[in-house]
């Protein structure tokens, strides 16, 4: 029965990640009929991302929470950072962070946050004073302390896009399911870190989290837009897919603890090698919970 259900889970997500290649574009005779999709296609096509099954509270023999960091600089988590340059391509592919602000400001995602605990809640206003800054140049203050108008050549205005996103913040929940005895983990929040606007062109850059996503809350809208499969172009992977399969290298930053969630630099301070090896601690011991089931 397990087995039966796989194959059908695999040709469910191959049927899906087909049909969201380049549309049409072996048919297409002029280059406006490329991705342009037949009205069959177009009613195969719309479907919705896999739904999370429903797990009793009684079913989690044990579980963890646990805070990671996605360095963007790593080659195996290019996908979630590229294309930053919007103007040049196509319109079905767009960086993560294009697909999140983007529909923030539609509204077809709204469950956003200040904070990694979901407690309050962040509204497009508030993100945008994030994202621009404003500042006046040596002429343009000696124009206004003598009463005259700024000229808009002394306005200097600075915007942070998608390239200047350097990491991206996951929170998530690993958990043994006891009903069907095995370790799982589920996404709950993902968070874009960007450079403080105001010191952006400073050598040395304060680091922000822009905003909190409520991951399941958006998973129809990553279902929708896809990621560049190097291995295969014809069968791009959506970002719904790539962030709950864990296709990304990430480090765990912070787990739960008695200590109210204190980070690990807090207490392995001026010390990056312990850092990482601490990380890799937890999560041992997140893994070695299921293996040790089974020693007897």
């Amino acid at each position: 029965m397990n087995c039966r259900n796989f194959l059908m889970l695999a040709v469910l997500v191959a049927g899906t990640t087909v049909s969201f290649a380049q549309s049409n574009l072996l048919n297409a005779k002029t280059p406006e009929e490329i991705g342009k999709k037949t009205a069959a296609q177009q009613i195969s096509d719309n479907d919705k991302p896999l739904p999370y099954g429903y797990v009793h509270d009684r079913d989690v023999l044990m579980g963890k929470t646990v805070w990671e960091i996605i360095d963007l600089d790593e080659r195996i988590n290019f996908p979630l950072y590229y294309p930053v340059d919007s103007l040049n391509i196509g319109s079905d592919r767009r960086s993560l962070y294009d697909v999140l602000t983007k529909a923030i400001k539609a509204g077809e995602i709204t469950e956003v946050y200040s904070d990694s605990y979901f407690n309050t809640k962040k509204t497009m206003k508030d993100i945008e004073a994030s994202l621009s800054r404003i500042d006046t140049t040596d002429p343009g203050r000696e124009q206004f302390n003598a009463g005259q108008r700024i000229d808009e050549q002394f306005i200097v205005r600075t915007d942070l896009g998608s390239f200047h996103v350097s990491d991206y913040k996951i929170k998530g929940f690993w958990y043994f399911d006891k009903r069907q005895s095995e370790l799982k983990y589920r996404l709950l929040g993902i968070c874009p870190v960007t450079p403080d606007v105001y010191t952006v062109d400073n050598e040395e850059q304060d680091y922000i989290e822009l905003f909190w996503v409520y991951f399941p809350d958006a998973r129809n809208v990553l279902h929708e837009n896809k990621a560049f499969n190097d291995r295969n172009t014809a069968m791009p992977i959506t970002f719904d897919h790539l962030l709950n399969s864990r296709r990304f290298n990430a480090t765990i930053y912070k787990e739960e603890n008695v200590y109210g969630d204190r980070e690990i630099k807090d207490y392995l301070k001026d010390n990056a090698q312990m850092q990482l090896l601490e990380s890799e601690r937890v999560k041992d011991k997140i893994r070695d919970f299921e293996s040790d089931m089974w020693n007897y």
